[in-house]
């Protein structure tokens, strides 16, 4: 190839590349717009994902939540949500879906074992009417009903700049000033977590509504139980940072992991709008059915590595509560997704502020 040809070829690729980030701030502005960014209020999915990422982003990962590996399976639904809803992935039989298990933090290489939260996300029906995108965490609800004391809290967590260390008193005020957090701190108080991915429970935590074919209404929260069948329990390495990773890869080769999807109808006295308050062990539950994962991959060679998991994306026979917290997850969600799609176009690999690569796990 001559020397022209070769510059030729190296600039339309850049152009191409151009076009790319171009088209993708295009649509993560309109995004943002939407949900609020511009519109004069001082706390935007700007400044929510601005304070996640910290001081030296992770360039390429997620923003929250960035140490993750890729599942995959089936989803055996019971048929017996088919009375409340009328999203074909509550009829009965089986529909494949693709997922992620993932820590708290922006870190993807932190230490399994260190983070005080665990997430499982995943997808069915993608990229059709009836997808539906669902991200849970171990949480039961938020410690916070807002977006704007979301973000008190999140900079109160955050460390001093100088000192890189918490501040236990601006925690501890924060706290104080917020009394709608006492079920979230006595969750806290008694948790304790599992030495595997596959048995810890998992929450929607916001609200969602489910409707049917006569156009009824039902607000709903839903968690995963996990199946405790198994023959073999793989052991956990405590001395190795990618310890629940590599415990649930061992876990795969012996039988899959299961989880029941059990909803929780809400009754006339719960408010689906505040997701602080969590709703009494009496409401009725309906087993929508079991998910079964078979398969695992490492982020970086996965699906779920592209995949913004936007718990606002619906089936029809489904949606979003007036909840203002959910509507912020859909926004910061879309702002993390533009930032590392546009970093990993731009780069071709995961980097750090440094523009050094990144190790994804």
């Amino acid at each position: 190839m001559t020397k022209d040809k070769r510059s030729t070829k190296n600039g339309s690729s850049v152009v191409r590349k151009c076009l790319l980030v171009a088209s993708l701030a295009c649509c993560a502005t309109a995004t943002l717009y939407f949900a609020g960014a511009f519109n004069g209020d001082t706390v935007t999915a700007q400044r929510f994902v601005d304070l996640q990422q910290g001081e030296q982003p992770h360039l390429g990962f997620r923003r929250a939540h960035a140490k993750g590996m890729c599942v995959s399976g089936h989803f055996e639904s019971t048929g017996a949500l088919s009375n409340y809803s009328t999203a074909a992935i509550f009829n009965q039989g089986n529909t494949e879906f693709m997922g992620r298990f993932s820590i708290a933090g922006n870190n993807p290489t932190a230490p399994d074992l260190k983070a005080p939260v665990r997430s499982f996300a995943f997808v069915v029906n993608s990229a059709t009417t009836q997808e539906w995108r669902v991200a849970m965490n171990t949480p039961p609800v938020m410690a916070v009903a807002t977006p704007e004391a979301f973000f008190q809290q999140l900079q109160a967590l955050s460390p001093d700049p100088i000192t890189k260390q918490r501040d236990p008193e601006k925690i501890k005020a924060f706290f104080n000033a917020h009394p709608e957090s006492k079920a979230f701190n006595q969750w806290k108080a008694s948790y304790v977590p599992s030495n595997s991915f596959a048995t810890e429970y998992y929450h929607s935590i916001n609200a969602f509504y489910l409707h049917n074919e006569q156009g009824k209404q039902q607000a709903v929260r839903w968690q995963a139980v996990p199946h405790d069948d198994y023959n073999e329990f793989a052991e956990l390495d405590k001395k190795s940072s990618d310890a629940l990773q590599q415990q649930l890869a061992q876990q795969l080769k012996h039988q899959p992991v299961k989880f029941d999807l059990l909803f929780t109808l809400a009754n006339s006295s719960d408010d689906e709008n505040n997701p602080t308050i969590p709703w009494p062990a009496t409401r009725k539950t309906v087993n929508a059915g079991t998910l079964v994962i078979t398969n695992w991959r490492p982020q970086n060679e996965g699906k779920c590595d592209a995949q913004n998991f936007d718990p606002l994306v619906l089936p029809e026979g489904m949606s979003a509560t007036a909840d203002p917290i959910l509507r912020a997850r859909g926004a910061a969600y879309a702002q993390s997704y533009r930032r590392r799609a546009t970093e990993t176009l731009l780069y071709g690999q995961s980097t750090n502020s440094q523009g050094e690569p990144n190790v994804s796990n």
